[in-house]
């Protein structure tokens, strides 16, 4: 059964029935999916091959990028270009139509970044991304000793004037999304299995930051990938596949997935297609509810 329920609103949330469907496998580690909504294709990266991918409206799937500089999570700015967080160069970077790369974020007061992991834009164009160290280990990243004493969350600015630190009390920050209003940003802590919550003033910077959930269950897996739907529900990657929250943090259920879970984004026509990247392969499934449309519509 895919479908682990905790609280019976799961059914109203996802669907009484969810089937989990494997649509490509081979892979060494997906990561970063992002959907293309009038293209109507995905991007994903795997990290440990040194490439980011590309699958159509066909299902056919082709390299989009390598090498990818180990990438990891993806998202798009308002303009539609492609920011990317690089596990082999400590880096953010920014693609745009010309396929020309320029570099948002390397270095906190002079020293480099960890590994930045995940990103999400808010609507004014700030970039928020976490940084835990991930990618200096082997296998996922470069092996190398970090220069920071800490896992940060940042902010770029809009035009990557100014790099700010929000936050350097975490763990291992991983995935991070605003709630529907953007008046809070939630992030996730592997090593610690929980997601936070920190209000969002109007400059952009965080305040708080107290345990919103902790994400528990059976099966292997931590907090990662970590999104919104258009009803304000949270949706984390964690411990046997995709944990449901609703908008007070109450744990609705799992959807399984039979690998470990690492990231997910919504995609189709309707944004009702989950997209999952699940180690060595991808997965998709139908939900009831639409993701939040904020800066997928490139």
């Amino acid at each position: 059964m895919s479908l682990e329920i905790r609280d019976r609103r799961i059914a109203e949330t996802v669907g009484k029935k969810v089937e989990v469907e494997q649509v490509a496998t081979g892979f060494d580690f997906t990561e970063g999916p992002i959907w293309h909504r009038s293209g109507g294709y995905l991007i994903f990266s795997d990290i440990p091959a040194n490439q980011m991918h590309k699958r159509d409206a066909n299902g056919a799937i082709t390299s989009f990028r390598k090498p990818s500089q180990m990438a990891n999570g993806n998202t798009y700015d308002r303009l539609g270009r492609i920011l990317t967080c690089e596990h082999a160069t400590s880096r953010v970077t920014r693609t745009g139509p010309d396929g020309r790369q320029a570099v948002l974020a390397s270095h906190h007061q002079g020293k480099e970044l960890n590994s930045p992991n995940d990103i999400v834009v808010k609507s004014d164009g700030g970039i928020y991304f976490t940084d835990p160290t991930y990618g200096r280990m082997e296998y996922y990243g470069v092996p190398r000793e970090p220069q920071l004493s800490f896992c940060g969350v940042y902010r770029i600015e809009d035009n990557g004037s100014r790099l700010t630190l929000l936050a350097d009390d975490f763990a291992q920050p991983n995935g991070l999304c605003f709630s529907l209003d953007e008046s809070r940003l939630f992030v996730n802590d592997t090593e610690r299995g929980h997601i936070r919550v920190f209000d969002v003033g109007a400059n952009g910077l965080l305040s708080g930051g107290k345990v919103w959930a902790d994400v528990t269950g059976d099966g292997e897996g931590g907090p990662d990938g970590l999104k919104i739907d258009i009803a304000g529900n949270v949706y984390c990657c964690g411990p046997g596949g995709l944990h449901v929250f609703d908008p007070d943090g109450r744990s609705l259920g799992v959807i399984r997935v039979p690998e470990m879970l690492a990231n997910f984004t919504w995609g189709g026509p309707d944004l009702r297609t989950i997209y999952l990247t699940a180690s060595k392969s991808l997965y998709q499934l139908r939900s009831l509810t639409p993701g939040l449309e904020r800066i997928c519509s490139a």
